[in-house]
């Protein structure tokens, strides 16, 4: 347990019994940055003009045998598909605890990243609306009880857009990095040191206590469960050591209610692949990771909400740079315990030429803010919808439990 003495507030666990209070499942959001290609990630091989469009780039049939097994998408409800680096996750769709949410998006159709993942991060329309992240907002209407300086936490250097607000969020990059080193005494003696260096009312010493309240959680980490973590298959890199750490903080029940992590890469103009390449590459990261993570976090699957999502999707046309521009709609995963899993949601608008929107790009049919609002008011039980997404009334599509 950590000393209120030293920090000044009282570890609360990481999960609450659902409805209890206004607290609710831990959120994990996986933003995909450069806009994933969702009809590679889930293929439609029941959609001719998917193999018709992407000659090249198009992922096999689960039934074509001119492809190697390893190569064919593997089939999820007879038209839908994972691609084949996506494996992974099938234990967890096969137990009704993965879900996606096809031709999702914003309505923004600016195909700009910056702009897209700006306006998705604060859940607005338009860049005149709160300059707060919707994550940000969401902690920002529950209750002020859980005083915990690893509340919130964006994985990185830098906090994700999506976690900005009054609510303070923590950077954090390496659990290791961040911890005192030394023995016991002298550890105490920095720690002490540091404390006193930091006493006042200015916004410098309070970032300085803050430091030491994360310095002071971190310390009481438990180095059997940090043990039992690593020996996981987390994939090597930011990404599976970020999803690992998370894994740590929840176990270590030290206040976590939000995790914003990123993976990056996803631009594929040029090289993309098909099975393999590029994309085939990045997929198998974030299937490996989320099926670690998944395994990792068997006890407390119940009470976790995972959302991976990505700015906008690409064109369905592959270009002649075998890769695939700037699109609209895209895929939206869902993992967790009480997702309405083995599932793939939303209106699929066809790939038909008279179907597709601007320059040939896949029709949203589900805005984005429709699942992260149900996800609010069913699974983080907050009901302030209007305050976190204002410029948007949220449909409920029957997503979530």
């Amino acid at each position: 347990m950590l000393s209120t003495q030293k920090t000044g507030w009282m570890p609360r666990l990481a999960f609450t019994p659902a409805q209890s209070t206004s607290r609710g499942d831990l959120l994990v959001v996986v933003f995909l940055r450069g806009a994933a290609d969702g009809l590679n990630m889930i293929v439609p091989h029941g959609e001719a003009s998917y193999y018709r469009l992407r000659p090249s780039l198009a992922i096999p049939r689960p039934d074509d045998r001119r492809a190697a097994s390893s190569r064919r998408t593997i089939d999820l409800d007879g038209f839908f598909g994972l691609h084949p680096a996506l494996q992974p996750l099938l234990p967890a769709w096969q137990a009704e605890h993965l879900a996606v949410v096809h031709a999702c998006g914003a309505p923004d159709e600016s195909r700009s990243h910056f702009k897209a993942m700006e306006l998705m991060e604060r859940g607005v329309d338009s860049e005149s609306g709160p300059a707060s992240g919707w994550i940000g907002r969401h902690l920002a209407t529950l209750d002020n009880s859980n005083g915990s300086p690893l509340r919130a936490i964006g994985v990185g250097e830098l906090i994700q857009r999506s976690l900005r607000g009054i609510v303070p969020a923590s950077a954090l990059r390496s659990i290791s990095d961040y911890r005192l080193a030394g023995n016991q005494k002298r550890t105490e003696q920095l720690r002490n040191a540091l404390s006193a260096m930091y006493q006042g009312p200015d916004a410098i010493h309070q970032t300085g206590q803050r430091t030491i309240e994360i310095l002071d959680a971190l310390q009481s980490l438990n180095p059997q469960q940090e043990i039992a973590t690593k020996e996981l298959t987390y994939p090597e890199g930011e990404f599976g050591r970020g999803l690992r750490q998370v894994a740590l903080l929840v176990k270590a029940e030290v206040g976590l209610e939000a995790a914003a992590l990123d993976l990056g890469g996803w631009d594929t103009h040029f090289a993309q692949g098909g099975a393999s390449g590029l994309m085939a590459n990045l997929l198998n990261q974030l299937g490996r990771g989320l099926a670690a993570f998944y395994a990792d976090m068997q006890d407390f699957i119940d009470r976790m909400s995972v959302v991976v999502m990505t700015e906008f999707g690409r064109r369905v046309t592959e270009n002649g740079s075998l890769g695939t521009d700037h699109g609209h709609g895209s895929a939206l995963l869902l993992l967790g315990g009480n997702v309405r899993g083995r599932l793939v949601h939303g209106n699929w608008p066809g790939l038909e030429a008279e179907q597709l929107v601007g320059s040939g790009d896949l029709a949203v049919t589900t805005d984005y803010r429709d699942v992260l609002g149900e996800l609010c008011l069913k699974r983080l039980n907050n009901p302030a919808l209007e305050q976190i997404f204002p410029d948007h009334p949220v449909t409920i599509r029957n997503l979530f439990r």
